[in-house]
């Protein structure tokens, strides 16, 4: 009989960080959510953008990536999205993949807001373009894809003035000052 492999701290503290990041993710975008009335599809705005930027920020690019494909990809089955689920789940989280990686480059681990606000602004067109790929994919044609650009181009400038400021206000605690 072979024995389990022993379960260390650290690797259910970042089941638990997980966990609770794709929680936070889905919830941040249930909670505030603003369909805008422009063109074919608008747009949603909600926050949860800003949280998946923070948990970039916070927890790194693997759990933002899982954070952003798993609890936006949850948010979209949940609530009558579902035909957005395979281009939401791809784009964010390529989206906190992309966040997190610039972040925590070169050892900075999300405390360098430059490198934080240069991570979230490469992120938006790679969102742009997955999203703009499933709808032209969706609609069989690459014009309506088009209107949902403004949306998602505010959403995203949205999440970077709320992710930012308290990005700052976090990493300054005792707990995200000693995270790595």
């Amino acid at each position: 009989m072979q024995k389990a492999a022993p379960y260390s701290s650290t690797r259910t503290r970042q089941l638990v960080i997980t966990a609770m990041s794709i929680a936070l993710v889905l919830v941040a975008t249930m909670l505030i959510k603003i369909q805008l009335p422009i063109a074919l599809n608008g747009g949603l705005i909600h926050m949860g953008t800003a949280m998946l930027f923070l948990i970039a920020i916070l927890f790194g690019p693997r759990t933002a990536l899982i954070a952003g494909a798993v609890g936006m990809g949850l948010f979209d089955l949940l609530t009558g999205y579902a035909i957005w689920a395979p281009g939401t789940i791809i784009a964010r989280g390529l989206q906190g993949l992309i966040v997190g990686y610039i972040a925590w480059s070169g050892g900075r681990n999300g405390t360098n807001v430059t490198f934080n606000l240069i991570g979230m602004i490469a992120s938006v067109p790679v969102m742009l373009l997955v999203y703009f790929v499933h709808e032209g994919i969706m609609f069989s044609n690459w014009v309506a894809p088009a209107t949902s650009i403004p949306g998602n181009i505010t959403q995203n400038v949205i999440g970077i003035l709320v992710a930012i400021p308290v990005g700052i206000a976090l990493k300054k605690t005792r707990f995200f000052r000693n995270f790595r």
